[in-house]
């Protein structure tokens, strides 16, 4: 039965909309089950109720007109108790409810197994078998297999189906959410651009071409040019093969003729859709028919087809005739974009981005965040390939994205659209105040960068300093390491534009999900693996390098702080501030006239939690890194979108860490800080000003939401709202508790926007 698992996975997985995929789930289940009858009742959330979806065995002309209520006969038990059942007779149950006109009388034997995707219910598998037996436990462990395997396939089906309507029995549903994680906050709407990779054929968007014959007469040069780089080939191999193996290149120009591929993509083409993807099409659908083949030999010649269609459509990429106008709103969508892609739209033009893969670390959500563009990435189970010329809404507070969207959705989004315009800019004249609540506490907001581009913006944005410079973005935009005076000069500029003020540099923190293409880092499970102080550590070659460089771009500003990452335990610091030592000491043997600057350590894993008060009295002081705080003490990986919902900074167990990390931080008379999201949200911002932090740093965004909210409040109130916190054990209670609290002086419509528009 697993060998049928595969191949049931496999041909769900391809098919083009969620009415094949049922029937495809049906069909196969009663082959491999060999019963009479497999059906799928799916819920329909708008009626609550569960239809009959497709059948195998059963009358087909019922298909989509029969349902039953939640609590209705055995299928609405099934999905009630969220487990099989299993039933020689299934008429003598006290939940059998038959269900007119799909023809089930004669059948006795029952299985129903629930379809689960995240917690939800889906649907229902049904099999049934005219005698009265029970099904054995292999066949009923099977049917609970390809239900949870085949859950995740029909979740993504299902709102593939309602963004193209491919049931025409109803219209597609509106305000269809996919869920990612954020890569840039804000809202953006706008119209969705999708671009691909290079020759990537399952990349390729649906879209019209302009003039059929103009299309046509493109696609047949690039495959006339295709046909000439293959006789090509064949002639280079004349003398080098046998004439039997000469015989594949004639077999791939036949493939090419006008009565096989290239005849079906022209077939296409007359039907509107352009070159490109007419032919991603065809080719696709070959290579799924020949991987379906139980022969060894045809199953390899997808290999063959797949490599054809490649070379076809480079030719049509790199010869497309009419250049790509990007709409004034462009919203760029793709499987994996690139920053050579952003650098295609132009900047007035761009308003978001949504990226299939890719997380917030991305070098496409690094360059979002500097260029304040509302990003999503990771949004799986996502077809881009339909976003073209679709109106879509980039969430990039809660990592959203929505299409298909109401006129209803639409004007709330614009509403927040227009609320943030008019928050910012109300929030311009603060830029030159100080960050001090009513009764004159300090805090400081600091800015976290790492990118020349960030350098204008930061400055409008009236930051207090830089308090976390990541200095791996230059290594990770780069094909080689970076040389020390590549690196000082990077670092000199930041330096120089923010002198006298405080820049706090990291050293370099690669592994994990930031990865050097020229230094790759394979590892099974890489966020507790090679990563941070670690590989510098195991590399003083690469650290010495850096920290000479940060060093040298100091001279005579001597606003540098050299910040630790991933330090999880006293040895580590021992041994990089031994090197920093070292690497100070040589310079000023060079000749150089620097000094030794302020270092401190990142605590950002639980053991630097526990070990805060020891290292508050060997440090100069410390910061919270509270985004990799967050995953570390949940476990939640929050690129992981399965998990990402997981991941809350308001969690009792990060709010408690924080607190204890400023306490020994206060009892050792060090400085302390937070950077990160944490840091960056007004409400957490009055938290950690009582819990006694220093400093905050957040992208620049967010400095005037977080100054406004600073200015407003009184530390004996501040003190309060936190005391009240600290007595809660849940982080939904402890946002509810900041909410009303807040609400009550007038301050949080300002900064909690209500996105949640279910």
């Amino acid at each position: 039965m697993l060998a049928s698992l595969r191949e049931i996975v496999q041909e769900v997985s391809l098919a083009s909309d969620i009415k094949a995929a049922l029937d495809i789930i049906t069909s196969r289940v009663r082959e491999a089950m060999q019963t009479q009858v497999c059906t799928i009742y799916l819920l329909d959330k708008e009626s609550g109720r569960y239809v009959f979806m497709s059948t195998d065995g059963l009358n087909k002309s019922a298909e989509g007109k029969l349902s039953l209520a939640r609590d209705q006969g055995l299928v609405g038990l099934v999905a009630q108790r969220a487990e099989p059942i299993n039933l020689e007779n299934a008429s003598a149950h006290p939940a059998f409810k038959l269900l007119p006109d799909i023809g089930e009388e004669p059948f006795n034997s029952f299985l129903g197994t629930p379809i689960i995707h995240h917690r939800d219910v889906l649907g229902v598998l049904v099999v049934q078998q005219r005698d009265s037996r029970r099904f054995n436990e292999l066949e009923e462990s099977f049917m609970v297999t390809i239900a949870a395997q085949l859950a995740g396939v029909i979740a993504h089906a299902q709102v593939t189906g309602a963004i193209t309507s491919l049931d025409h029995r109803r219209p597609g549903k509106k305000d269809v959410r996919f869920k990612g994680v954020s890569g840039c906050p804000g809202v953006a709407i706008g119209q969705g651009v999708v671009v691909m990779h290079q020759a990537d054929l399952t990349a390729v968007p649906d879209r019209e071409c302009r003039d059929i014959d103009e299309e046509i007469d493109f696609f047949n040069t690039c495959l006339e040019a295709v046909r000439e780089d293959i006789r090509q080939l064949q002639s280079r191999f004349a003398e080098r093969i046998a004439a039997q193996e000469q015989a594949l290149f004639d077999a791939y120009l036949q493939m090419l003729d006008d009565k096989a591929i290239g005849g079906e993509v022209v077939a296409r083409i007359r039907q509107g859709q352009w070159a490109q993807g007419a032919l991603s099409q065809v080719v696709l659908e070959h290579v799924r028919n020949f991987e379906l083949m139980n022969d060894v030999y045809l199953r390899e010649r997808a290999v063959d087809v797949k490599d054809l269609g490649v070379r076809v459509l480079t030719y049509l990429q790199q010869s497309e005739p009419v250049a790509r106008e990007y709409p004034d709103d462009t919203i760029l969508v793709g499987e994996e974009l690139t920053a050579s892609m952003l650098g295609e739209v132009p900047r007035d033009k761009l308003v978001g981005l949504i990226s299939v893969r890719g997380s917030s670390n991305s070098h496409v959500a690094i360059l979002a965040r500097s260029m304040g563009i509302p990003t999503v990435m990771g949004v799986v189970g996502m077809p881009s390939k339909k976003l073209d010329n679709q109106t879509v809404i980039v969430d990039g507070y809660s990592g959203t994205v929505v299409v298909n969207t109401s006129e209803s959705m639409l004007k709330r989004y614009q509403d927040v659209c227009e609320e943030e315009r008019l928050v910012s800019k109300g929030l311009e004249q603060l830029r030159d105040l100080p960050s001090e609540t009513i009764d004159g506490r300090r805090l400081p907001l600091m800015v976290n960068t790492g990118l020349m581009a960030d350098l204008t913006r930061t400055l409008g944005y009236g930051a207090d300093g830089v308090g976390l410079f990541r200095t791996e973005i230059p290594f990770l935009l780069n094909d080689r390491f970076p040389s020390e005076e590549e690196q000082r000069l990077t670092y000199r500029q930041q330096l120089e534009v923010f002198a006298p003020k405080t820049v706090t540099m990291r050293t370099l923190d690669i592994g994990g999900d930031k990865g050097l293409p020229y230094f790759p880092i394979e590892e099974e499970n890489p966020f507790l693996g090679w990563r941070g102080i670690r590989i510098t550590l195991d590399h003083p070659e690469i650290f010495l390098v850096q920290i000479r460089a940060m060093l040298k771009a100091s001279l005579e500003l001597d606003n540098l702080q050299i910040l630790l990452p991933m330090i999880s335990s006293l040895d580590e610091w021992d041994e990089s501030i031994e090197l920093i030592r070292r690497a100070c000491r040589e310079l000023q043997q060079e000749g150089w006239p620097i000094h030794m600057p302020k270092v401190g350590v990142m605590i950002e894993v639980p053991s630097a939690v526990y070990l805060a008060k020891a290292l508050a009295h060997k440090v100069d002081f410390l910061s919270v890194g509270s985004n990799d705080l967050t995953q570390y003490l949940l476990a939640v990986d929050r690129n992981n979108t399965r998990v990402a919902h997981l991941y809350n900074h308001y969690h009792p167990a990060v709010l408690n860490a924080c607190y204890e990390v400023a306490r020994a931080a206060n009892a050792a008379g060090k400085p302390v800080s937070v950077c990160g999201e944490l840091a960056g949200d007004p409400a957490a911002a009055v938290l950690l000003l009582a819990m006694g932090y220093d400093s905050l740093s957040m992208n620049a965004t967010n400095i005037p939401r977080v100054k406004s909210i600073i200015r407003f409040v009184e530390m004996a109130y501040a003190t309060k709202v936190l005391e009240g916190v600290m007595k809660l054990d849940n982080a939904r209670d402890i946002q509810d508790y900041l909410e009303r609290n807040l609400e009550g002086v007038g301050i949080t419509p300002l900064f909690r926007p209500n996105l949640d528009f279910h």
